[in-house]
């Protein structure tokens, strides 16, 4: 597991019902910037998927009219590339799995608030374990 200085508060519990673990801090990511997939009541997006970036999720979201590849230095945005763990809105995962572009999920750093959108069995399916 990779260590944050500021870890997920104990309440925090990814889609297993554990401790979520942190999805990355190189590119820093979460809604408040710490690191984790945590949400919260100014979330509307619901960011809580910990996604793996992929060619073809990044292509499919720029062409959904979500640039994530495209830095925005004014938001404090590097731009994501191939490889990048990042937390996704819940909804756009969704849509990506519906069209069969869905890129992987770590399952321990994804928020147990996922499953009020995205059914268990579905990021299973696209579950990827990290070192």
């Amino acid at each position: 597991m990779i260590a944050f200085d500021r870890p997920p508060r104990d309440t925090d519990r990814n889609v297993r019902g554990g401790p979520l673990a942190a999805c990355s801090r190189e590119p820093l990511t979460g809604f408040f910037r710490d690191g984790c997939c945590r949400t919260g009541p100014d979330d509307a997006g619901v960011h809580t998927v910990c996604a793996v970036m992929t060619k073809d999720f990044l292509e499919f979201t720029v062409q959904a009219g979500n640039d994530l590849v495209t830095p925005q230095p004014q938001w404090g945005f590097p731009g994501l590339v191939v490889g990048d763990r990042w937390c996704l809105c819940a909804s756009r995962w969704l849509e990506a799995a519906q069209a069969g572009r869905a890129p992987p999920v770590v399952l321990e750093a994804t928020h147990e608030k996922t499953l009020a959108i995205v059914p268990l069995a579905l990021l299973e399916k696209h579950a990827v374990t990290l070192a």
